[in-house]
């Protein structure tokens, strides 16, 4: 177990961190495709809710 703890710290010195502009960057990329896929899916349900309510009158 120590071994294992001893590797993680040495491991995390190595670690290079993003810079805030990078993490803003990764974060909108996130967000704004977050966003579209929800748009996009959204729609297909609509449209499926549309074709079934004509297909069930």
């Amino acid at each position: 177990m120590m071994k294992f703890l001893k590797s993680v710290f040495e491991e995390m010195r190595i670690v290079t961190w993003p810079t805030a502009k990078e993490n803003r960057k990764d974060s909108l990329t996130v967000i704004g495709t977050s966003i579209f896929f929800a748009v996009f899916l959204g729609c297909i349900d609509w449209l499926l809710q549309y074709g079934i309510n004509l297909l069930t009158k």
